[in-house]
């Protein structure tokens, strides 16, 4: 051997030492194997990683640590790999000696003689367990975030870093007008108005979390669309930022709401307040796991003190926790519970022990071997108050539509029972009030047994203030009618007898009186203010007015009255109304009128006096196109055979 190998010899002999130390005191696992697999070598790293001592490993194969998850069919791969590139990279799961399995991410490497074949294997393994657990939390986490989406009416999503989306649940159509997928990848200002746009970018760059900050969005349709945002930075364990997940709740109408009452006088006394959800997640045992910000508003527990304590105990009233703990042990026993995955009402407590309404939502979810439960939790309080005042506002008006129905009947039975017929003359009238009391009235008598006196009345206003003035008024012609000679002293008398209370309550009466002779075959009419009656003559002179002059009633004292008189053939017919009739309008604003009552009161004027009645109200009923009066409609006919 020449010198030269010599020294050749002891230096390539110094370097395998070197590496040999190197590799032994090496943090990666490092083994060696033949081209047949067997191990020939592990360094003390390997040891610790499987548990398994060298003497126990040296001449086996690398299969000794197979996995139930990793089959043949990726060995098979791996070899190919070596075979064709010489070198494979990959996570592989394995079980130590103890039973536990275990990842690591391992390379090999075929080590290759000078000729090109493969004598050995080199394979250095790193531990990534912990990193794998990290992961599995994470699916996880993604798998109830996700489960929540769907739960909720609310819009929750995700964006990376730098803020574009990268999830969205589906409750961003009802909000915003837009798919999921339209908006992943877009970033979050391009959804933003303009003014919003510019003012947000500036906060990009904060890590921090926020609540309840309004957006000011862009809807699909261009309308604007206001939004409460609550989002969280989602950190890894070296504090680098993952991704932010938030959920938007729409505000708009509240929003818009609140603006118009900046401008009116109601802002002081009506305040909008809407809440998000609780969100409340516990375990198989009842324990609590997760607690949000609005939970701790809710309930009155922050969420360090919530979280590791039994739900029961925190929220659930005393006498429900044993049926809280039987549904509990049902569904782990059986899969099956009444309360999953549907909106019920119920009774929660607050810190302080007080009780209250909510309605939530429980949505199991099994994670490996166990279940996490997620509830979403409303607070019904001012719902119920809402619903006790609406029951409360149905008694009363249960019990003053009975009193409007007792006064109506009272009103009613004050009108003339039946119309008067006689050999000369027939007489009928009829009122329709457009509320259940109304303030027209009609009226006829004999007086004398011989002379019909008949009016019609309408005093101002519907309801039960109208209605107690008509009472008054058929009271005092009534009391007056065995001395009050002619219609004008009629009105006058009534004037002066009304005016002080007509005057305190700001009420006025119309009214037209009418005296018919029989023997003189003569008619005597006043009016206070009161539509003109119609004459029809039978004799083909037309319709005219039966008009005189005079003022409303109630208006001042010592009112003078005009008094006319005509004489009444066979055939005539006179009509009387108020001006609910010549007022009643169609759907396009315009006024049945005097004119076309005259023109429909000459056509008929040869039927009955019941007839004419029908005719007319069948008339309006066309002509505004309903059955319903906005003012009350008042007929009173008088015919003379």
């Amino acid at each position: 051997m020449t010198s030269k190998n010599f020294t050749e010899q002891r230096q390539d002999s110094e370097l395998l030492r070197v590496m040999h130390r190197a590799v032994e005191q090496s943090a990666s696992a490092v083994m060696i194997t033949d081209a047949n697999s067997r191990i020939e070598y592990i360094n003390p790293k390997y040891t610790e990683l499987t548990g398994y001592s060298r003497k126990e490993l040296l001449g086996e194969t690398p299969k000794l640590l197979q996995s139930d998850e990793t089959t043949d069919l990726d060995y098979q791969q791996m070899r190919q790999a070596l075979r064709t590139s010489g070198e494979w990279r990959g996570e592989i799961k394995d079980r130590k000696k103890s039973g536990e399995l275990f990842w690591v991410y391992e390379t090999i490497t075929a080590i290759t003689n000078k000729a090109g074949k493969i004598t050995h294997f080199l394979a250095i393994a790193e531990d990534i367990s912990s990193r794998k657990k990290v992961e599995s939390a994470l699916v996880d986490s993604e798998q109830r975030f996700r489960q929540m989406a769907q739960m909720t009416g609310e819009w929750l999503w995700e964006q990376d870093p730098e803020g574009y989306y990268i999830y969205s649940s589906i409750a961003v159509q009802d909000i915003l007008g837009f798919q999921p997928e339209e908006i992943i990848g877009k970033h979050y200002t391009e959804l933003l108005t303009a003014e919003d746009k510019t003012e947000l970018q500036r906060n990009t760059a904060i890590e921090q979390p926020f609540y309840a900050l309004m957006n000011h969005y862009r809807h699909r349709d261009g309308h604007e669309i206001f939004t409460e945002s609550t989002g969280l930075p989602i950190k890894d364990e070296n504090g680098r930022l993952i991704k932010w997940r938030g959920v938007d709740h729409d505000i708009t109408a509240r929003k818009h709401f609140q603006d118009a009452l900046l401008d009116s006088e109601k802002r002081k006394r009506l305040i909008l307040e809407t809440a998000l959800n609780a969100m409340v997640t516990m375990d198989s045992y009842g324990i609590i796991t997760d607690w949000n910000r609005q939970a701790e508003k809710m309930f009155g527990w922050s969420r360090d003190e919530a979280i590791g304590q039994r739900l029961a105990k925190l929220i659930i009233p005393r006498r429900f926790r044993k049926e809280h703990y039987r549904g509990l042990q049902v569904f782990l026993r059986s899969g099956k519970g009444k309360i999953l995955n549907q909106l019920i009402e119920h009774t929660a407590i607050r810190r302080d022990g007080s009780e209250f309404p909510v309605e939530f939502s429980v949505a199991p979810l099994k994670l490996g071997n166990a279940y996490e439960f997620s509830g979403f939790i409303h607070d019904i309080s001012e719902r119920k108050e809402s619903e006790q005042r609406i029951r409360q506002a149905e008694v009363s008006l249960a019990i003053a539509e009975n009193e409007m129905k007792i006064a109506h009947q009272i009103q009613t039975s004050l009108l003339p029972a039946k119309p008067i017929k006689t050999a000369n003359f027939e007489i009928i009238g009829y009122c329709l009030p457009a509320a259940r009391v109304g303030g027209d009235y009609f009226d006829y008598f004999l007086r004398d047994h011989d002379i019909l006196d008949m009016t019609i009345v309408d005093v101002s206003g519907h309801a039960i203030g109208p209605g107690l003035f008509m009472v008054a008024t058929r009271s005092a012609l009534r009391a007056q009618a065995n001395w009050s000679r002619t219609p004008a002293h009629a009105l006058t008398t009534l004037n002066d007898f009304l005016f002080d209370d007509l005057n305190n309550a700001d009420y006025f009466i119309t009214m037209t009186y009418l005296q018919y002779h029989p023997e003189k075959q003569q008619l005597s009419y006043a009016n206070a203010g009161h539509p003109p009656a119609l004459i029809s003559r039978g004799d083909d002179d037309g319709c005219q007015q039966l008009d005189a002059e005079g003022l409303v009633l109630g208006i001042r004292k010592q009112v003078w009255f005009e008094e006319k008189t005509l004489t009444i053939k066979s055939g005539d017919t006179v009509l009387l109304y108020t001006d609910g009739v010549i007022e009643a309008e169609n759907p396009q604003g315009e006024f049945f009128g005097v004119e076309r009552l005259c023109q429909l009161l000459n056509k008929i004027a040869q039927r009955s006096p019941q007839q004419i009645i029908d005719t007319i109200l069948e008339a309006l009923k066309r002509f505004c196109a309903k059955e319903i009066f906005a003012d009350d409609i008042t007929l009173l006919v008088f015919k003379r055979h």
